[in-house]
């Protein structure tokens, strides 16, 4: 009896097994497609080597936490070669042939990002840049789909203005480059700069130029108590080194877009007491105690060491803010596109490694002032010089 009750439950095993085995899988949901281009090639890719890595490491933080309401992301990226029309021509890819939900990255020149946003814009594609120039969220009444995780240049510039006044200086001056980023700047300080009570003179130079000395002459001449070079380029290390073979007695300072150790490191000598303005990335082992993004820029740059076993820059916590403030609005907004958009309008109080995001309606940009700090460059690494 046994024996045949053995051999009943073996045969209802039998049959249903098969039945089992011919049920399906469950289905993987969709996954989100996020799009970027970057310039890792070219003139421009000593920014981007970084950029990429900043993307990739939020990418896999993100993936490995379950995605992002339990989809994974997938990433689609793609070389500008620091050459704009390529970069374009990478942008439509994403948009027409891998149908990305948001494009991160606009080819770490702001040139190249305002060209894009042109055509994100016509085609309402939510568009986060990681580059500079204020003019690529401003106005918002042209730019409603475009976002951006750097500082504002006018941001950058009153960062300055307090820093001169609490050094007294009166008469300073902006040495900026031709590009989108430098002339951006250039805009902003002619408005900011009367409104502080400060006398700004202006002096320009080309992003490829080898030689700054009629400029670095005339500045001389003028008295100036300060001198901020405004690039990304190359001539701002010649700019370092020029300025003081002519023994020029003003305070040198370089924008946020030259915080960079390999910069420095060709500036040798030059670079000694030179500030820069950044976000405060870069000096995070400096900050006090109390600071709101100390404990997440060490948790980034412990990631990135043990990953690409080098230290990071800003530009990488630049992207890295990037990908997660698309991941907070898609995860607000789905990958409906027009929802992701207002969900970025309404981030409110997002504490990045660059800072503390704010954006709104009426301001596309979430960085402000209070997120920006002055460095100086010491024993091969970026320390503080001014807190506030």
């Amino acid at each position: 009896m046994k024996l045949a009750v053995d051999r009943r439950t073996l045969l209802k095993a039998a049959a249903a097994a098969p039945v089992a085995l011919a049920l399906p899988a469950r289905a993987q949901p969709a996954p989100i497609k996020i799009g970027s281009v970057l310039s890792v090639t070219g003139p421009a890719a000593f920014l981007g080597e970084d950029m990429k890595a900043g993307m990739e490491l939020a990418i896999e933080e993100i993936n490995a936490r379950g995605g992002i309401g339990g989809r994974k992301i997938q990433w689609f990226f793609y070389d500008a070669e620091s050459q704009t029309q390529k970069g374009l021509n990478a942008l439509r890819r994403l948009m027409t042939q891998d149908n990305v939900d948001i494009v991160v990255g606009g080819g770490n020149m702001s040139g190249m990002a305002l060209a894009m946003l042109q055509i994100t814009e016509k085609a309402g594609m939510p568009f986060m840049s990681t580059e500079g120039s204020m003019q690529i969220v401003s106005p918002v009444s042209e730019r409603p789909w475009t976002f951006k995780s750097t500082a504002d240049d006018d941001q950058v510039i009153e960062r300055l203005a307090d820093y001169f006044n609490k050094r007294k200086f009166r008469k300073v001056a902006l040495l900026a480059d031709s590009s989108g980023f430098g002339q951006s700047a250039v805009e902003q300080a002619k408005k900011v700069a009367p409104q502080r009570g400060i006398e700004m003179v202006y002096e320009s130079f080309n992003p490829t130029d080898t030689d700054m000395t009629p400029q670095l002459t005339k500045l001389k001449s003028a008295g100036v108590q300060a001198i901020v070079c405004w690039t990304v380029a190359s001539p701002g290390v010649v700019f370092m080194k020029q300025a003081r073979a002519m023994n020029i007695d003003a305070q040198l300072i370089h924008s946020y877009g030259f915080v960079d150790k390999r910069y420095m490191d060709l500036a040798g000598d030059a670079a000694k007491d030179v500030l820069l303005v950044s976000v405060k990335f870069p000096v995070g082992d400096d900050l006090p105690a109390n600071d709101p993004s100390r404990a997440q820029i060490a948790a980034l740059t412990k990631s990135f060491e043990d990953r690409y076993k080098r230290r990071p820059n800003q530009f990488a916590a630049q992207t890295y803010d990037a990908i997660q403030l698309a991941r907070l609005a898609i995860e607000k907004g789905g990958a409906d596109k027009t929802k992701i958009r207002d969900a970025l309008r309404n981030v409110r109080g997002y504490q990045g490694v660059g800072g503390v995001f704010n954006f709104s309606p009426e301001r596309h940009s979430g960085l402000s002032k209070s997120d920006l700090v002055l460095l100086k460059y010491e024993g091969g690494r970026f320390r503080l010089a001014d807190y506030q």
